[in-house]
């Protein structure tokens, strides 16, 4: 199959899968629930609306002209379905595997949905949560400037130039760092929580007094650094209502996974193919 026809497929499959999420027939459905019919076969109101919706999240207006493009697509996914249909293409090997996928993808998501409003993250969960995350957000943060070289040798003359005039850390920096992110900026590296470096050069920042620089060179997989500490301050953590809508969709993922391992490890799967072979097969 073309890469053409697959996205013309993905997109009437998309369509399909908002139209059947109203199960109801024609005779059940009420006259104001319907958007249209095509050939007596009724739209839901329901599924025009789920599909401006999902359109309106991305920007796309909610206007009489949104709507009856999306009817008339839904009206032309219909009709090709159907003449699907009436020439077998539903029994397809490939056709009827995407149809079941399809069906799982619903399925599964409608589970997670329910298992989701029946498990709500509390507060309480939410504020031990939060308690650990400002514990280990508290602490010092530093701001410093570092010369970033490839010799110990340099980085000693760097070290005993500076010993002999502190100012020429800016000048020194622009002339031979090889960072390039600070090295037009003097060396400069703005406020930064050491835990967040490499061990070896948050430990050298953080046994600094603030304006002095390292007396040796700091030696780490980039090379070697002379630093200069100017500056240090109490880290602020954020407030409990600033990250909570993170800290909810981060439970809310911990308890999913939590429950998809469960059921994976309660489950038998057996794996008749071989996964090496399986990606070495190119798509059509």
């Amino acid at each position: 199959m073309s890469i053409k026809s697959r996205i013309l497929l993905a997109s009437a499959v998309s369509l399909l899968v908002l139209s059947a999420c109203n199960s109801k027939t024609g005779s059940d459905l009420a006259a104001g629930d319907i958007a249209a019919t095509v050939n007596g076969t009724p739209i839901s109101k329901y599924s025009v609306d789920q599909i401006v919706g999902q359109r309106a999240a991305r920007g796309q207006p909610d206007s009489p002209e949104t709507r009856k493009a999306i009817i008339d697509q839904l009206a032309i996914t219909m009709l090709a379905s159907e003449e699907a249909i009436k020439k077998n293409l539903d029994k397809t090997p490939e056709v009827s595997n995407q149809i079941n996928l399809s069906r799982q993808s619903i399925l599964a998501n409608a589970y997670v949905e329910d298992y989701i409003k029946n498990h709500p993250i509390s507060d309480d969960m939410l504020k031990a949560e939060y308690d650990k995350v400002k514990a280990q957000m508290s602490g010092t943060e530093y701001k410093a400037r570092h010369i970033l070289v490839d010799k110990e040798a340099l980085a000693k003359t760097i070290i005993a130039k500076l010993k002999k005039n502190p100012k020429l850390f800016d000048s020194l920096a622009r002339q031979y760092s090889k960072d390039p992110g600070s090295k037009s900026k003097g060396g400069e590296l703005g406020w930064f929580d050491p835990r967040g470096m490499v061990p070896e050069f948050g430990a050298a920042v953080a046994k600094l007094k603030k304006g002095k620089f390292t007396l040796e060179p700091v030696k780490t997989q980039f090379g070697y650094h002379v630093i200069l500490l100017e500056d240090t301050r109490a880290k602020e953590a954020p407030t409990f209502e600033q990250v909570k809508p993170q800290l909810a969709k981060q439970l809310q993922q911990q308890s999913l996974k939590k429950l998809f391992d469960d059921m994976k490890e309660n489950a038998k799967i057996v794996i008749t193919d071989s996964p090496a072979a399986a990606l070495s097969k190119k798509p059509e």
